[in-house]
């Protein structure tokens, strides 16, 4: 059997999910979302990704509060207009594909936050342009001609806590499976670990300890308040010499494994635009072999995994336990059923789709069957 298509199971506190296969569906921004809320347009876009043969798809970074999304346009769940517009689509979405887990990405943006959307440019919004202040650990704007947000409080930090804990409240009753917390591509939990973006000097800043205490106290508040497996999305690097590094990824890694963490997603970059990263065909795999080895946790890599071979050989390698896909999806909506036919693997379709493969692919949905007219 290939490993791509060979079963999984992730764990969480309250039992077993069961991935059919090895491919999720990496989380992409759509913005799209009116007022926070889920649209027509994520209707469209999920039922296309749930009928992919992936085993899990993540929804997009979505905003624990509304300044916490990364555009005005960006997804939320922060009150229950947005609950029940999350709820409603992904229901409907679900009753038009084959069965399959859903994540979440729990997000905020912090400096990131009150952006135009990519294709407008994507710089900081005015408040005539329907901006809004942001906040971050420190007073230090992302890039150098743009306003400095503002330095977070304690109680601000104390709210944001509370707000990731409600958060995955809602994403439970909405009927979501897995949640995975955003620290990474230079977001708000990302400005906390990151030496660049965080210059404090209160038990929130400096030292390493310091720097990882808001992820690990952000972890703990959505644990108590999701019973499903819940994982941790990370930039092993910084790119840029002085900043966040693989050894301190390896560290959050351990300690996030002791309070619960059941899966860490291994991405790279985003705090700052000195950042130079050398970019290749499954350029960030090096950095979840090394997470993995040191930890142990249940591993997710992406980045530029285009091939099913290069999928298949990177798990065949034990570097990663899953293999996640973003754009590439976009582009190809069905490369899992290409990797099915290329690898012999098999894949889940909804029966409107049984009759459309090609001869010579017809076995990657088993032994389906279906007389023309």
């Amino acid at each position: 059997m290939s490993q791509l298509f060979s079963p999984y199971t992730l764990n969480g506190p309250n039992g077993e999910l069961n991935l059919a296969n090895r491919i999720v569906i990496a989380p992409m921004c759509q913005y799209s979302a009116v007022d926070g809320q889920a649209t027509d347009w994520h209707l469209s876009h999920w039922t296309s990704l749930l009928n992919s043969g992936a085993a899990m798809m993540f929804i997009e970074a979505t905003g624990v509060t509304p300044e916490g999304r990364i555009t005005p346009h960006c997804l939320g769940l922060w009150n229950d207009l947005t609950e029940q517009a999350l709820g409603n689509v992904l229901a409907r979405a679900r009753k038009n594909a084959p069965p399959t887990p859903v994540c979440l990405q729990l997000a905020h943006a912090g400096r990131k936050g009150s952006s135009a959307a990519p294709w407008n440019g994507g710089g900081l919004l005015t408040p005539q342009q329907g901006g809004w202040p942001t906040l971050a650990p420190s007073a230090l704007p992302q890039l150098p001609n743009e306003p400095a947000p503002a330095e977070m409080t304690h109680g601000q930090i104390k709210a944001l806590r509370e707000a990731f804990a409600t958060a995955a409240k809602r994403a439970k009753r909405a009927g979501i499976d897995v949640i995975e917390l955003h620290a990474a591509h230079g977001y708000l939990l990302h400005q906390f670990l990151s030496p660049l973006s965080n210059q404090r000097t209160d038990d929130y800043g400096g030292c390493l300890d310091n720097r990882l205490r808001l992820a690990l106290e952000v972890f703990e508040s959505a644990r108590k308040a999701f019973d499903g497996p819940m994982g941790v999305r990370v930039s092993a690097t910084d790119w840029v010499e002085g900043g966040w590094d693989l050894d301190q990824t390896k560290e959050l890694a351990r300690r996030l494994k002791q309070i619960g963490c059941d899966f860490i997603h291994v991405s790279s970059g985003g705090v700052s635009p000195q950042q130079k990263i050398s970019i290749g065909p499954g350029y960030q795999v090096p950095f979840a072999r090394e997470i993995k080895k040191d930890c142990g946790m249940p591993t997710i890599t992406v980045g530029l995994i285009t091939e099913p071979q290069q999928a298949e050989e990177i798990l065949l390698a034990g570097d990663a336990d899953l293999v996640a896909l973003a754009r590439g999806l976009l582009y190809k909506p069905r490369w899992p059923w290409e990797a099915a036919a290329a690898l012999g693997g098999q894949v889940r379709a909804s029966e409107q789709y049984w009759r459309c493969l090609p001869r010579e692919a017809q076995s990657i949905f088993g032994n389906v069957k279906i007389g023309m007219r």
